[in-house]
């Protein structure tokens, strides 16, 4: 469950004899401590459709809403291109990306409950002030509550449940966090489609039904456990062993509450988590987990599809509430992929996933790319067979999304950290997410307007190249309880070279 990088032979002995059952505690914690990812998948649901919402452009961005009734005078393309607009989306995230690294110290000294119930708290107060917003800054600086709460709820979430899970499951439970987003955005764009006929003040209940998932998940982190690795790490080894015996249902818990302690021990001699993450010994966990899977996964495009469907699809042609519709139709696929991701990564692994489905993401791609370079751009609207065509591959590519860099953008690099910098680790892991998926929503409509149908074709060749990262540098980690992932790397034909020479003491970092 917990674990070190320098665990010594010791470790490797004790793995197998961690003993589990399924009780209703470990589902009823794991459960409530998901719906973190409830608050991320809402807004990003909900943010593209109200930007897409009539009564919203009239109040606050009418240059675009008359813009948008000017079908015929330019590119449609171009209908959507406003900066202070995608600035609306767009500061959540960066917010978020900055509020992550008060979120380590949160979770680090205070447990990942604590992060937990600050994120919640947060993104109800940014659902208030966006639902009663009268101006522009008032929105804004809602948008900013809202992303320290994702912020928060985004950094201890997937810790939290990978802390909280068997090795044998791990895949499968890490991705109710994927889930739950996923269950956030569909809910979001069903209540879109209601909104959207509610005049004038429809997008204001989109906004602040936002207070609903913040609620249940204040409430029912009032309720949670912390987990046993938390409480280890703060001192708390009575209560540690005993929330460890609760989860998993016996008293046989020698051999995996040994290794906690262990994993403490090292952890308490880093003074400095994040000099630590930049050591040899954790330069695998560095690029791969800290940096490269959080800014691929951006680089799909897959969340500009997810937060821009609607607009998208009223740019290719479709009208208001059938945009609305289609994005819905999209949002019921990324379900589907979550659910197909935590049936079967245990099985068939990382690794496969995201090979698999990333060939899948390129041939959708290219596919809407030359389909809307041969149909569209030129005012018109698009023929009807093409539109389903278009929904249709777009819908796949979600699906694809759904069941490998959606859900394993959180799970692997959640698995991978020692517990000395597993906190610091999933900081950067959130802010590098935050800073790439604020980066894509800053500059994905100027994007489509100028380089039109080519946007596409450069997100497949992203990731082409995301898809050549994986295959050569990440090795499968299913069923590989924590503390010997580090083995891993060492036995890695390129990894083996980096970590296995000397770095200077921990206690030095």
């Amino acid at each position: 469950m917990a674990g070190g990088f320098g665990g010594g032979p010791s470790n490797l002995k004790r793995a197998h004899l961690y003993e589990y059952r399924i009780t209703g505690y470990f589902i009823f914690s794991c459960i409530v401590g998901a719906l973190g990812g409830s608050l991320f998948g809402y807004d990003l649901g909900v943010s593209g459709g109200v930007t897409s919402m009539d009564d919203f452009l009239k109040d606050f961005f009418p240059d675009v809403y008359r813009r948008k009734q000017q079908h015929l005078h330019e590119t449609d393309y171009c209908k959507y291109d406003n900066q202070v607009l995608t600035l609306f989306t767009s500061s959540l995230y960066f917010a978020g990306l900055v509020s992550t690294f008060g979120a380590s110290h949160v979770t680090r000294r205070w447990g990942r409950r604590g992060s937990i119930l600050v994120g919640a708290s947060s993104f109800f107060i940014g659902a208030v002030l966006n639902a009663a917003a009268v101006n522009i800054a008032m929105l804004i600086i809602g948008r900013i509550f809202l992303g320290i709460g994702i912020g928060f709820g985004n950094q201890a979430v997937p810790l939290y449940l990978s802390e909280m899970a068997p090795a044998k499951i791990r895949g499968a439970v890490n991705q109710l966090f994927q889930l739950t987003t996923c269950l956030g955005i569909l809910i979001a764009n069903f209540i879109n489609y209601g909104t959207d006929k509610i005049h004038p003040w429809g997008w204001r209940l989109s906004l602040g039904l936002a207070t609903v998932p913040a609620t249940v998940m204040f409430v029912g982190g009032l309720f949670l456990p912390e987990t046993p690795n938390s409480l280890v790490e703060q001192g708390k080894l009575d209560e540690a062993r005993r929330i460890l015996e609760k989860v998993r249902g016996t008293s046989k818990v020698e051999a995996e509450f040994a290794d906690l302690i262990d994993a403490s021990n090292e952890a308490r001699a880093v003074k400095n988590p994040f000099r630590n993450l930049l050591l040899r010994r954790n330069r695998p966990q560095l690029i791969i987990g800290a940096l490269g899977i959080p800014a691929f996964q951006q680089l799909t495009g897959n969340n500009s599809i997810l937060f821009y469907a609607p607009v998208i699809f009223q740019s290719l042609g479709f009208g208001s509430g059938a945009s609305l519709y289609s994005s819905s139709i999209s949002g019921i696929a990324l379900v589907i992929g979550a659910l197909i991701s935590m049936a079967l990564v245990d099985k068939f692994g990382r690794r496969a996933f995201f090979l698999e489905a990333g060939c899948e993401m390129i041939f959708c791609l290219v596919a809407v790319g030359v389909t809307l370079a041969l149909k569209f751009g030129q005012g018109e609207e698009l023929p009807k067979g093409t539109s389903i065509f278009l929904v249709i591959v777009i819908c796949l590519f979600v699906l694809a999304y759904g069941r490998s860099w959606g859900p394993l953008g959180w799970l692997v690099p959640s698995e991978i950290f020692p517990l000395e910098t597993r906190s610091a680790g999933q900081s950067v892991v959130v802010c590098v997410n935050l800073f790439f998926t604020a980066l894509i929503a800053q500059c994905f409509l100027a994007s489509l307007c100028h380089l039109r149908y080519g946007v596409f074709f450069l997100f497949a060749g992203l990731i082409v190249i995301m898809s050549c990262f994986i295959f050569f540098l990440l090795p499968e980690t299913k069923q590989v309880p924590i503390e010997e992932v580090y083995l891993l790397w060492q036995n890695h034909w390129f990894w083996k070279n980096i970590v296995g020479e000397k770095d200077e003491p921990q206690g030095s970092a």
